[in-house]
């Protein structure tokens, strides 16, 4: 069963698949609250990019943020190594946080299908600005759960508050 719906502004299905995105809350909190890990594709080591906000943030709400980027693989990013692949973090993942592109999120999601199993990945959740229907639908038919075009950090604070 899908997770998410095209919703058009009265919140009723759109046919077409072409308006907003609608997650209940009980479901976007049900991921937040599970989730502890997180390997964060797209993370920049530079400290004005969103990927860099966002990953110093979830840190600061006690999630382990794992930076994924092969230019910066085996540097260390706000005290983690990155890694170039979601293959080479050991251990396991409870969500995969795309901060690409919607093409690039077809190829990821097709890494984190593969890789489930092994790292435990329960959810892929694509930034804001990234929606990728067809690889959301290949994900769910995997068994994960999908989030598109929404930010964690902004959901944290619509849901529990900034301050919590």
């Amino acid at each position: 069963m899908r997770s998410w719906k095209n919703a058009n502004r009265s919140g009723k299905a759109d046919r077409l698949g072409m308006n907003e995105l609608y997650y209940s809350d009980d479901n976007i909190t049900d991921i937040l609250d599970r989730t502890k890990t997180i390997a964060m594709v797209g993370a920049s080591t530079n400290p004005t990019r969103p990927s860099h906000l966002v990953m110093k943030y979830l840190q600061g709400k006690s999630y382990r943020v794992i930076p994924v980027n092969p230019v910066a693989a085996d540097a260390i990013l706000l005290a983690e190594t990155v890694y170039a692949r979601l293959a080479d973090i050991p251990g396991k993942i409870d969500m995969v946080d795309i901060f690409r592109n919607s093409d690039a999120a077809g190829v990821i999601t097709d890494e984190v299908i593969s890789l489930a199993k092994e790292k435990s990945i329960q959810t892929i959740w694509m930034q804001l600005g990234v929606r990728n229907d067809a690889a959301a639908r290949r994900a769910e038919t995997a068994g994960l759960r999908v989030v598109m075009d929404r930010c964690p950090k902004m959901e944290i604070d619509r849901l529990y508050g900034p301050f919590v």
